[in-house]
């Protein structure tokens, strides 16, 4: 038996902290106990069921989880095994990790960094993982710390709080996109060297406009990143990896023909395993943990539905960590 946080829907929806029968676990060759977990946006839209991201009931919340191989008959995992777990439909169609036990596929796992605690590569989760994708893929089209600034939207989040301070590490003039002027002492502590209000982002605005941004990194969509589109310099690339004010793209080809623009998409979820390892590579290389331990939130699994409401609310910042047990 072991205790997981519950989503089920019969004629209507619930989300509880229950105690759940090990038989109960899904298929998978590696069985793991779970010493800490994250909350995600994906993970705040499960739990608060705000959005259809749940497609078989019932179902145990939570993508990302980190702690030890219990049993393994996977080949590259045994018992003892330090583990990371990001994404692969986890929480959506496969048990997740909100849980003190799990059962998962070998193949979607990660070893853990020698760089890293637990608590800390679930302070990273899936929101730092992407952003770390997300700046790979600036590398990637040619972006460097001399071709100018580089705009981060939703900043206080767990992906644009990572972003900022990989980008500052990294050398870049990064310009924090916020609707709360009253963390610009966090967002600089990050790395930022300016903020800007996001209201200049986020309403409908002209499809080409004054060049800005050497590259951007974007996990709100909608009118802010058309917005972010239409203000990137020459060459310039932005990596989209969310839709917080919306999936949709209100915005026209010129930024593309005219001025050479790369939109980049960045996918965190089904990622194969080359790319999620450069990524931790890089985040174990490239992420200060004095600045991460400044971004977290920790809760006990008991909190986390209460949490989760919080974050879809917009009343936190950073990274929520989930201590299991």
């Amino acid at each position: 038996m072991f205790k997981a946080l519950l989503l089920e829907k019969n004629e209507t929806f619930s989300a509880t902290i229950k105690v759940v029968d090990e038989a109960a676990l899904p298929a998978g060759d590696v069985t793991v106990k779970v010493d800490y977990s994250t909350l995600n946006y994906k993970d705040g839209l499960a739990i608060t069921n705000k959005g259809p991201v749940v497609r078989n009931w019932p179902m145990v919340a939570g993508i990302d989880g980190a702690g030890t191989v219990l049993e393994s008959s996977h080949p590259a995992w045994r018992a003892g095994d330090a583990f990371i777990h990001n994404g692969w439909g986890v929480g959506e169609t496969h048990w997740g990790c909100l849980a003190e036990k799990a059962r998962l596929k070998g193949d979607w796992l990660v070893k853990l960094p020698p760089a890293f605690t637990a608590r800390q590569a679930m302070a990273i989760g899936t929101a730092g993982y992407t952003a770390m994708l997300c700046v790979l893929a600036l590398e990637d089209h040619g972006a460097n710390p001399d071709a100018g600034e580089v705009l981060v939207t939703g900043a206080t989040g767990g992906v644009g709080s990572v972003a900022i301070a990989l980008l500052g590490k990294l050398g870049y003039t990064v310009v924090a996109a916020t609707g709360k002027a009253s963390e610009e002492a966090y967002l600089k502590s990050l790395g930022a060297a300016s903020i800007i209000d996001r209201a200049g982002l986020s309403a409908a605005g002209k499809p080409f406009q004054k060049e800005r941004w050497a590259a951007v990194v974007d996990p709100v969509g909608s009118h802010t990143l058309a917005n972010a589109l239409a203000q990137t310099r020459y060459g310039g690339v932005v990596a989209a990896c969310g839709l917080a004010q919306g999936a949709d793209l209100p915005t026209t080809v010129m930024p593309f023909i005219l001025r050479g623009v790369t939109l980049a998409g960045v996918d965190s979820v089904m990622a194969p395993l080359a790319k999620r390892q450069r990524a931790w590579d890089r985040l174990a290389r490239d992420l200060n943990p004095a600045l991460l331990e400044s971004m977290i939130t920790e809760v006990p699994l008991d909190a986390a539905i209460a949490k989760a409401f919080e974050l879809m609310s917009g009343q936190l910042r950073g990274r929520v960590v989930v201590k299991i047990g």
